[in-house]
């Protein structure tokens, strides 16, 4: 296997935010753009850039940005400037600055909610978006609405949107955080290596408010006492028709995102291909690395 070698750099937007990358391949080649989730870094993509930007696997352009809110990229103090809308507006402006067009973006948890929207909302700035595990705005929000098992679920977004939820998370050496991770059977998994749980301890010592403004800032949540706004928030049509053609791969022991969130995705994405991965959870970017890379060669020879 041959690898090209991973760097970062900082890309300054014109609208204030700066964004630090992890980027493998020469500028100006086909650009492929990942973009991680919660509560994750760019590094987790870093063996897809240097596989992809190798030329013998398509010489690409591959660049995986710390998200707004996550070190060390520029980080607001405010809710509001998490809203989808704002973080959005980050990758678009990203896209410009790397050349104006992606040949593909591929994208895991919030990474793939704000890649879904950004599909809908600038379509011309993609050719084929890739998706792990993160739920269309549509099928989420109708889950949200009438699926007791997904509103038990998501349960946890209440306590993201804690005003005390950075404090909390940060305890006993992110022992949450960790936890997240956690196999069924209560157990840390394989690919948790020593040096990736430094590489998670050190990005989030460097601060959780980022990241929890994500939850605090969406109106996707489940309904709770005293919080029962998403039985009536409604999305028009036009903010969730995705044309681009979409490859979806879930986990399908996803605890957090279940199945259910796949059923009639194909209304608002007519170019959709679903691979179901039996045995696999949220945590398929590190469990099955080979698949993704598999799954992600195929649809860019396609």
């Amino acid at each position: 296997m041959t690898h090209a070698p991973v760097q970062e750099t900082a890309h300054a937007l014109p609208h204030g935010i700066t964004l630090h990358c992890r980027v493998a391949g020469a500028p100006g080649r086909p650009l492929l753009l990942f973009l991680h989730g919660f509560p994750e870094g760019a590094f987790v993509w870093d063996a897809l850039l240097a596989r992809f930007a190798d030329p013998a696997h398509g010489g690409y352009r591959c660049v995986a940005p710390f998200l707004r809110g996550y070190a060390p990229s520029s980080a607001p103090a405010a809710q509001a400037d998490y809203r989808p809308r704002l973080l959005v507006q980050d990758l678009a402006a990203l896209i410009a600055a790397e050349g104006g067009r992606a040949s593909a973006v591929v994208a895991h948890d919030w990474g793939g909610a704000l890649a879904w929207s950004l599909a809908n909302q600038h379509p011309a700035l993609l050719e084929r978006l890739m998706v792990l595990n993160a739920p269309h705005a549509g099928t989420f929000l109708r889950e949200l609405q009438t699926s007791a098992a997904q509103q038990r679920a998501s349960a946890y977004m209440h306590f993201l949107r804690r005003p005390d939820a950075e404090a909390l998370l940060a305890e006993d050496g992110f022992r949450r955080l960790f936890n997240f991770f956690r196999r069924a059977d209560g157990n840390a998994p394989g690919w948790l290596t020593p040096e990736l749980r430094a590489r998670y301890q050190a990005l989030w010592s460097a601060g959780l408010a980022g990241p929890c403004h994500y939850y605090r800032a969406s109106p996707l949540r489940p309904p709770a006492a005293g919080d029962e706004g998403i039985h009536a928030l409604q999305l028009p049509p036009e903010m969730l028709a995705v044309q681009a053609p979409t490859r979806v791969l879930w986990g399908m022991d996803d605890p957090a995102l279940l199945p259910g969130l796949l059923d009639g995705l194909e209304q608002w994405v007519p170019r959709l291909q679903v691979r179901r991965v039996e045995g696999a959870t949220h945590w398929i970017v590190h469990e099955q690395p080979a698949l993704v890379q598999c799954e992600l060669a195929a649809f860019l020879a396609e």
